[in-house]
């Protein structure tokens, strides 16, 4: 039981870095981006091709897997993005979900349809006992980095002047901008940090989840169960979730593996019924 236990906490761990990004964009910047996965299959694909075509250590790609999928999210964030801002949730759901589709297709083209395997170094490979309890190596490398993202992110965006800047554009951009807050640039900068974020979770995912081409459409509704279950007014709430249906999801494949699937949307239903603005928001 503590084993699955570790296990649902690395994978909510990973659920969160890979969905935070579409935390901050929807619940912040009150933008429906579907496209997200293709960003983190960006940063899977970074990892993979540098590990396996030139011989990159492993830790040396999870930069570049943040900062690609970065500059890529701000370039079509200044291109094409900003121009839908203004415009309807459902355009954004029609835009964002024909840039999935165009990225799989590119993928598929590139580098084939096959599944990307990469090979963890050693020291990262196998499971110890600690206190009888089997601990994976890779899965505690990943609760570590991933929680001191998460520290990290919380603390940029309570603590920080860009933090209270990025709430004051959310909330009235017109007042902001006459206070001599560059929205534009704002926003910009958060768009470009939650790709490189997703990025980064798709390098981190990549042994642990698969990947190939079509990564963003096989997780999509995993990134929207998290934002819709812990709400989108803070990162605390998808960070919560995210370890309860990490959890939920490794122990019902465990337990009852004929139905272990469908317990994570069981679970997003039922709050979903209870709880419509999600388990960590408040009424409205």
């Amino acid at each position: 039981m503590l084993t699955i236990l570790f296990d649902g906490i690395a994978y909510g761990m990973l659920l969160f870095v890979l969905a935070c990004g579409l935390a901050v964009t929807l619940g912040l910047m009150n933008f429906v981006n579907l496209a997200h996965g293709a960003f983190a299959m960006a940063g899977g694909y970074v990892t993979a091709v540098l590990m396996n075509r030139s011989g990159v250590p492993f830790l040396a790609t999870l930069p570049l897997a943040f900062i690609i999928p970065a500059i890529l999210g701000l370039v079509l964030e200044r291109t094409l993005y900003k121009r839908l801002y203004t415009r309807s949730h459902l355009d954004q759901v029609l835009f964002s979900i024909g840039l999935v589709f165009m990225a799989v297709a590119a993928v598929d083209y590139s580098f084939g349809s096959q599944q990307q395997l990469i090979q963890l170094p050693v020291w990262l490979q196998g499971r110890i006992d600690v206190m009888g309890v089997q601990v994976g190596l890779y899965r505690s490398f990943i609760i570590v980095i991933c929680g001191a993202l998460v520290v990290a992110l919380q603390l940029i965006l309570t603590k920080t002047r860009f933090g209270s800047r990025l709430r004051a554009a959310v909330d009235d951009p017109r007042v902001a901008r006459g206070l001599g807050i560059n929205v534009s640039l704002i926003f910009a900068a958060t768009f470009a940090f939650g790709s490189g974020l997703a990025g980064l979770g798709g390098a981190l995912g990549a042994e642990i989840l698969g990947l190939d081409p079509t990564f963003p459409l096989k997780f999509m509704i995993y990134f929207l169960i998290v934002v819709t279950v812990g709400g989108t007014t803070s990162i605390t709430g998808p960070f919560l979730a995210s370890l309860i249906l990490g959890i939920a999801d490794v122990a019902g494949k465990y337990y009852v593996p004929s139905v272990g699937a469908f317990v994570i949307y069981t679970l997003m239903i039922v709050v979903l019924v209870l709880r419509p603005q999600g388990l960590f928001e408040r009424a409205r």
